[in-house]
Order: C-alpha cells, then structure tokens, then sequence
C-alpha cells in the first residue's frame, strides 16, 4: 500500500509542481504522458484486454478504498497483488506490447529515421495490379473464395514457410488456378512478395477482436488479424457472397468493385512521390555548384 501512496502522491506532486512553477519543460511532460495513457488505451480498447484494463483499476481503487476504511485484511491481500502488478501486466498485455512496439516499428516516422521510403519502391505495379484486380473480378462473379495477402515493409516471412513456395509472376490465371475449390492449393493465403507469388496455402493468425461482425468467417478473421500485426494488405473473396474486400491495419473495407479495387491498390503501391523529389533535393543541395 506504501507503493500506492507514493504513486498517487508523485502524481499529486507533478501536477501541484505544474500549476504552481509552469515552465515549458512541465507542459512538454505532461502533454506527453497524455499522449502515452490514451495510445494505451485505444490499445487495449475493443479487445479481450479491455475487461482485464478494467479490472486491474477496479484493485487499484479498491487497495485505495481498504486503506481509507482501515481494511487490514482485504488491503494486504491487494497489496501483495499490487507488488507483482509489473509482471502480472507484462503477462496478460504481451500481445498488446506486442503489437504496440510492431506498430511503433513500422510508422512512417520510424521508416524515414531509418532511411525507408514511405511505400514500395518506384517500379511500375500497373500491370500486377490490374492482374490482381482482373483475378479478384473474376473469381467474385464465380463466388470462389480467396485470400490474397501482399507483403509490404513488414517481413512475413514465417508466414511464407507455414505455406507452399510458388515463386512465380502474378497473372490472374494462376491466381484463380491456385484459389479453384478441390485444389491443393486453395485452402489457407496466398502471399506476394516483391510482385511474385511467393507461397500459398500459407497459415495466418486469426484476430481475436470481439467486435468483428459473426457474419465474417475465418477467411476475413485471418485477414484482419495479419494486418492487425504487419503493414500487409490482405485482399478476400467471400465465397458466400463474393463480395470483394480489404483487410489494413485491422480494418475491413467491403464491397469493393473492380475500379474501386484499383484506385486502392495503385495508391498504395505508387511510390511516395513526396519523399523522392525531398531526398532528391537533400542531394542536389549536397553538391558543389559546378562553374
């Protein structure tokens, strides 16, 4: 219960300290530890983690409670859970650590610090996207289910051995080949990989978001929960409906048709113009003025 108090009174402390002296040095802090209690939040928001979240101020305020009403029973019980609480939280947040530190990982600031340009590099991807997209179209109007995952700054290269190595040029009809129902390729994701089919029948990790419609089956659990933990962009099928959709950064976008499909997939796949001609004019300015 010491360790509580000390808490709460560093807090009490900061914020007395704050209003009292202001400096810029206070308002840099506290802003920032703002910032950081509300990433934590939407972290665990709508996930499993949540309820614990709430459980574990729940012990908080009640060691808190026990110590004003003179509970010394029900407060040493709290405290002795209070005193493993760093473990215990490391223990039952490890996949939101986790995946706060992969998202911290591959934000654009992080790719630039690390000289990374902000998408795939300037090839052109006209014709490999209008390969996917003619696939896609075709397989919606046949209601063959899909599922169709592009790798883009974030390895995924244990998803790549979990499947069969195809290491071939994207063409729709292979992609539909490999997708036809009784094949022994359809089941489970295709991969791409520096605009080759890299593997299929790869095994991807299911979201655990209780939010998700139970209208979505597997196939859409699987591409939600791949891009929940990479940057990958995860394209379906639905072979009930054949409703196309994309999966980015846990969020669903369906009903898409064949141009819609297009525009996506061409802004994400073009170049960052933006930071090609900054980095262009860093270099030029680099150079002495010929005479």
């Amino acid at each position: 219960m010491v360790q509580l108090r000390n808490f709460f009174y560093s807090i009490g402390s900061l914020f007395t300290n704050l209003f009292q002296h202001p400096d810029w040095h206070n308002v840099v802090d506290v802003l920032l530890l703002a910032v950081i209690i509300y990433q934590i939040i939407k972290l665990v928001m709508h996930t499993r983690s949540n309820s614990l979240f709430k459980g574990i101020a729940a012990i908080l305020v009640m060691a808190w409670l026990s110590g004003v009403l003179r509970l010394s029973a029900i407060n040493w019980l709290l405290t002795q859970i209070i005193s493993m609480g760093i473990l215990f939280i490391v223990i039952l947040f490890q996949p939101e650590f986790r995946r706060g530190l992969e998202q911290i990982g591959r934000s654009k600031l992080m790719r630039r610090m690390i000289g990374l340009p902000g998408r795939q590099n300037g090839e052109r991807v006209e014709d490999d996207v209008s390969e996917i997209v003619r696939a896609m179209s075709s397989m919606a109007r046949k209601k063959i289910g899909a599922l169709i995952i592009v790798e883009r700054h974030t390895g995924l290269g244990d998803v790549i051995e979990s499947g069969t190595r195809v290491d071939a040029q994207i063409s729709a009809p292979l992609i539909e080949n490999i997708f036809e129902p009784n094949t022994p390729l359809h089941d489970g994701a295709m991969v791409i990989r520096n605009r080759r089919i890299e593997a299929a029948a790869c095994i991807l990790p299911l979201s655990q978001d209780p939010t998700i419609s139970r209208d979505l089956g597997t196939r859409h659990r699987a591409a939600i929960g791949i891009t929940e933990t990479t940057d990958a962009v995860a394209l379906i099928v639905s072979e009930e409906t054949g409703i196309i959709s994309m999966a980015r950064e846990g969020r669903l976008t369906r009903h898409l048709d064949g141009r819609s499909l297009t525009i996506l997939l061409t802004e994400l796949f073009t170049p960052d113009q933006s930071m090609y001609t900054w980095l262009g004019t860093l270099r030029r300015e680099d150079q002495p003025d010929e005479q």
